[in-house]
């Protein structure tokens, strides 16, 4: 095994999860894991307390005739569960056809390392950057990022930069690079409905009281008509359209055909808002999504019982300029009006982020378009992310920066679920640009 990718195991066996309590020691573990690494070469490297989970910053000797830069990363990552459904323990990293395989392969630890080793070659190579470096990793990205706008506010003075880079996004097609232009935001809600005080007997009262896990699916159904378009008040009213010359250059990208969506997925068919492709949909078109539904008996067999209450989570992805407040506040109005008789509701507003685009032809973006062809050897494709970065729009919003968003994660990388993986080659590949990047950027 390589010493990049023994660095790569080393990182990933930390049970980063940043979401649960009981690993607050091991996301901590990590961030001082990667102290040490990036210390070790060279870099100074300080850990920033926040209220949750700490902020690693490292930085080389900046001189003020040099471009920055600022490279993001996020060393949590997602919980495990189903944990059978891995084929292996999630945090004991193995290869097997090429690729990695463990929890956070690929988002976040696989992509972001690939730049700290990037960085860690060319100093070895050349003694110094063609840049001042500003890394800035952050422990909280899978809980939405609830520290860092504040991070970035108080520290705003020592992050001052010419343009961001960020690999946490994917690859239309192994070998093809892809330079993203834009993000889809997010606004998460939880809505539970209460009916009688305890779980009742279905027959003695079943057709007399309402059942919160009956309204609750009502209460789903009518976010959407039977097409699949969002049937809230104002949902669509701020929405972006997309440009022709966008539709005619991604009908043209490869992989991502609506047979691509359905061999990735292993879905039976495609469904969604008509009037736009597969990938016209994930990328630039909103959406009202249950993440999570539950009430009433779950175990084996039968246990005829009137639940006393039924839960739903929803999350929706946002488009340019679609603003997550004014969102989450018509869906909160859609669902109070919605709720069936005979249930208390309750909605608990949750995390949410801005959409981001930017032009991908600025001169900073050609750059990284350079950068991406020099690492692949292929012409880059230009997309919007169907995902989310929260952070992206708040680091324009408080460092008035852009940011490059090269993903090195390909479709099948099978992210927040088990048997995340990410390629061999994928990792290389993703130090090699970082060397590029650098230099490309240097000369703008």
């Amino acid at each position: 095994m390589t010493p990049e990718l023994e660095d790569l195991f080393s990182f990933l066996r930390f049970p980063s999860v940043s979401t649960d309590s009981r690993n607050a020691g091991d996301v901590r573990d990590c961030a001082g894991w990667l102290i040490g690494k990036l210390q070790r070469m060279g870099l100074t490297a300080e850990l920033h307390e926040t209220p949750k989970h700490p902020v690693v910053i490292a930085k080389n000797a900046h001189r003020p005739d040099r471009k920055t830069v600022l490279i993001y990363g996020h060393y949590d990552v997602q919980p495990v569960d189903p944990l059978n459904l891995w084929t292996t323990p999630p945090f004991e990293p193995e290869i097997r056809h090429g690729r990695i395989w463990a929890r956070g392969a690929t988002d976040n630890k696989g992509q972001m390392l690939a730049h700290v080793l990037g960085v860690e070659k060319t100093l070895k190579e050349h003694g110094e950057l063609p840049v001042n470096l500003i890394f800035l990793f952050e422990g909280e990205e899978e809980i939405g990022s609830p520290n860092l706008a504040a991070f970035l506010a108080e520290h705003k003075d020592d992050l001052i930069c010419d343009v961001i880079a960020i690999s946490d996004t994917g690859m239309v097609a192994p070998g093809m690079g892809t330079l993203g232009y834009g993000l889809r935001g997010i606004a998460c809600c939880e809505v539970k409905l209460t009916g009688p005080e305890r779980d009742l007997h279905s027959g003695l009262f079943g057709g007399a009281v309402a059942n919160p896990a009956t309204a609750v699916a009502r209460l789903v159904a009518s976010l959407h008509d039977a097409d699949g378009r969002v049937l809230v008040d104002g949902f669509y009213d701020d929405v972006r359209p997309l440009e022709d010359w966008e539709r005619e250059m991604w009908a043209k990208v490869p992989g991502v055909s609506d047979a691509d969506f359905l061999k990735v997925t292993g879905s039976p068919g495609l469904f969604g808002e008509e009037g736009y492709t597969s990938a016209e949909r994930t990328w630039a078109r909103p959406t009202a999504e249950v993440n999570g539904i539950g009430g009433g008996y779950q175990g084996e067999g039968s246990k005829t019982v009137l639940p006393a209450e039924a839960f739903v989570k929803f999350s929706f992805r946002l488009v340019p300029d679609q603003d997550p407040a004014d969102i989450l506040a018509k869906v909160e109005k859609h669902l109070r009006a919605h709720c069936p008789p005979g249930v208390k509701i309750e909605v608990e507003i949750g995390h949410d982020g801005k959409p981001y685009v930017v032009d991908p032809h600025s001169k900073f973006g050609l750059a990284a378009q350079s950068a991406l062809k020099m690492a692949f050897g292929t012409e880059p494709v230009l997309i919007r992310e169907g995902g989310s970065i929260p952070i992206v729009q708040t680091f324009r919003d408080i460092l008035g920066v852009d940011t490059l968003l090269l993903g090195l994660a390909l479709a099948d990388a099978q992210i927040h679920s088990p048997d995340e993986n990410f390629p061999v080659e994928n990792f290389e590949a993703g130090i090699r640009l970082n060397q590029a990047l650098l230099t490309e950027l240097a000369a703008v």
